[in-house]
């Protein structure tokens, strides 16, 4: 339920060390690789060589192994609290009941299908198309999402101050309309594979015509897909927003009962609603009018038994493991643990983040981001300004909005607010994992609708290994989580800092000005602030990055999707030339030598390839493409470097090596 309008892109002056300190470790290289040939295996070869993949893992690189590392200390934080005893309604209550309740097998197994069965009997109960509406809108409510659609509060578009309830496509369990339309044998299996486990939550759930059950369910989300938009369609920013009165939306579609559904999730009267994909919504209330309602309530118990299969005994888990193998490849679910440190982390996590960062995020660390952020801004403005395709005027709009950029670093200035949440042990882990969404939830929605837009708010946990770029607050976010080596190493040369953290700081501003965020301006509205040739100029040079990477082959027959992963490659585009421009800026009045056979702008790239290490297994990877706007791991680097001029001068890159393009061939963007 809880989707954004419009999603947040996130990326996956001197710092003051010592030049000796290059942050390079040639055990986590392979140098018996030509750069020019596989610049990936040149720079990460040994750490993915010291780092294979375990069977609880289909795929494992950088990101994963901070995590990992993250994970570990909010455990530590958490077992402190579920193992002390803290006062009944405190936060650290709370965050240690869930955790308690997450790890006691014994209980759960015990308790079986039994705590999540009045809500299958809800749904059995249901007379009526009315009826129907009205329960599954409580029950999403409440986290167990089973409507056909996605409906969510955030920014307006037009109107960035101001929020605006959404109505978006949603309801397929497989995330992505390829899964449901297209025919080959690894979609086939992962479809099968999928049908398999509803059959298998039906019976677990005590259902005798399981089989048929699944089915159903299997041929209403197909139907549910066709009428939705693809990956590639939903990164057209116009298209995806169609704002409208609430009068109308009712009007429109009336077989949908919009007033009892919007009372029924806790939403508010509005005047205005975006409904962001009409054809989608159409799609619905077609298959409200024609599907018979038993089918109808299959559909929903089945929404119900996914949200509720990691959160009751362990044959459901080992149902949803078996799924989820098929998709990814990997063999080994993950420990008990893990899993509940995960979910008390997503339910709680600015709560847990206000403890992580007084125990692991230097406030000094804070303070040198901000002044690493505000070189790499000098470094985008002299690079706008010299660029040659683009005119005076739209210089200065895109000056103008990178100057207007909201920088938020480690954590957020205010805490959310857990007071009003109760966690009860005498509960089930089910009955609690409920009332947490449904406080979620409200919560949201009593900050959102008809409200402003509130610029504080952060839309990562700060222990989280990410960052990302908001179009509609022109905003962007570096959480405490990665902020440590090999991203940001305090004790490394600048080398080392801007070839790693410095590209992820010129990613997320690249996103400002990609093919998504070029369409907004320094306030977040969408409003063209581009000259006719300007833009033209601008399409020109990213259909180059969107053409090159459709021409990459990850696996015999799969390739990327070129359009599908643009905003991103643009932004690894943009941000590797602003990162350099900036590294060379802070260097050179005091240059830094050459150590260990490597030149400073060697080391640059080095630190840039090694935050990309992974080793993943071919069905991870092959779902990566169907469903993911990243383009993956290796091609974010064998695929992105070919495309900036400094890789060619700092490795001697010739015509000779495998990775070599012409410079006619390389998209100057940014």
């Amino acid at each position: 339920m809880l989707k954004r309008i419009l999603p947040v892109v996130f990326l996956l002056s001197t710092l003051g060390a010592t030049a000796q300190n290059t942050g390079i470790d040639k055990n986590n290289m392979n140098l018996s690789v030509k750069p020019g040939d596989d610049f990936y295996e040149f720079a990460a070869g040994g750490w993915k060589k010291n780092h294979p993949l375990t069977d609880e893992y289909s795929s494992y690189g950088q990101f994963h192994y901070l995590n990992e590392n993250a994970r570990k200390q909010i455990r530590t934080l958490i077992e402190t609290f579920a193992a002390s005893n803290e006062p009944q309604g405190s936060e650290k209550q709370k965050i240690g009941s869930l955790y308690n309740l997450s790890m006691d097998s014994i209980r759960r197994n015990n308790e079986g299908v039994q705590p999540v069965k009045p809500l299958l009997q809800m749904l059995e109960n249901v007379k009526n198309i009315a009826e129907y509406q009205i329960v599954t809108a409580k029950l999403s409510r409440r986290g167990a999402y089973c409507m056909m659609m996605d409906i969510d509060a955030g920014a307006d578009q037009t109107n960035a101050n101001q929020n605006i309830v959404a109505i978006m496509q949603g309801g397929i369990g497989l995330g992505v309309k390829d899964y449901y339309t297209k025919s080959d044998s690894a979609t086939l299996a992962v479809k099968n594979a999928y049908q398999q486990y509803l059959k298998t939550l039906f019976q677990l759930a005590g259902y005798k015509d399981a089989e048929k059950k699944a089915e159903i369910v299997l041929n209403i989300e197909t139907r549910i897909a066709q009428s939705s938009n693809s990956l590639d369609e939903l990164r057209d920013v116009e298209a995806n927003y169609n704002k409208i009165p609430y009068i109308k939306l009712v009007n429109d579609y009336p077989s949908i009962d919009w007033g009892n559904i919007m009372l029924a999730l806790g939403i508010p009267s509005v005047e205005n609603v975006d409904l962001s994909q009409p054809k989608a919504i159409a799609g619905v209330e077609e298959i409200l009018k024609t599907e018979k309602l038993e089918n109808l309530i299959s559909y929903a118990q089945a929404n119900v038994l996914t949200y509720a299969a990691d959160k009751l005994d362990d044959k459901f888990a080992e149902a949803k493991f078996n799924f989820s193998s098929v998709v990814s490849g990997a063999r080994q679910d993950a420990p008990r643990w893990k899993k509940s440190v995960d979910y008390v982390n997503r339910a709680m996590g600015e709560a847990i983040g206000k403890y992580y960062v007084e125990k692991h995020f230097p406030e000094q660390s804070k303070k040198r981001m901000l002044q690493l952020v505000e070189n790499l801004k000098i470094a985008l403005k002299q690079r706008i300004n010299s660029l040659e395709w683009m005119g005076d005027s739209t210089k200065m709009q895109a000056i103008d909005k990178l100057n207007s950029f909201y920088v938020k670093i480690g954590y957020p200035d205010s805490w959310k607010d857990y007071s009003a949440l109760k966690v009860d042990e005498k509960l089930s882990f089910f009955d609690n994992a409920l009332a947490v969404a449904e406080f979620n939830w409200l919560q949201r929605i009593e900050k959102r609708v008809n409200k402003p837009v509130d610029k504080q708010e952060w839309h990562m946990t700060p222990q989280t290994v990410n960052a990302y770029y908001n179009p509609t607050t022109n905003e962007i976010c570096f959480p405490a989580g990665i902020l440590q080596p090999p991203f940001f190493n305090p004790e490394a040369d600048d080398a080392c800092n801007y070839g790693a953290i410095g590209v992820v700081i010129g990613h997320e501003m690249s996103h400002g000005f990609d093919d998504q965020g070029s369409q907004f301006d320094k306030f977040g509205n969408v409003n063209n602030w581009w000259t006719v040739d300007d833009k033209k100029n601008f399409e020109k040079r990213t259909k180059i990055l969107a053409d090159f990477f459709s021409w990459q082959e990850v696996l015999p027959g799969v390739k990327i999707n070129g359009n599908q992963t643009l905003g991103e490659n643009i932004g690894d585009n943009g941000g590797l030339n602003i990162a350099y421009q900036a590294f060379k800026n802070a260097t050179k009045s005091n240059p830094l030598s050459t150590v260990d056979g490597f030149t400073p702008e060697q080391r640059f790239f080095i630190s840039y390839g090694l935050i990309w290490a992974q080793n993943q297994r071919d069905a991870a990877l092959r779902h990566a493409i169907n469903v993911d706007v990243h383009s993956p791991a290796k091609w974010r680097v064998n695929a992105a470097l070919p495309m900036v001029d400094a890789w060619y001068n700092a490795f001697g890159i010739k015509k000779k090596d495998k990775l070599y393009v012409a410079p006619s061939k390389r998209a100057h963007i940014w």
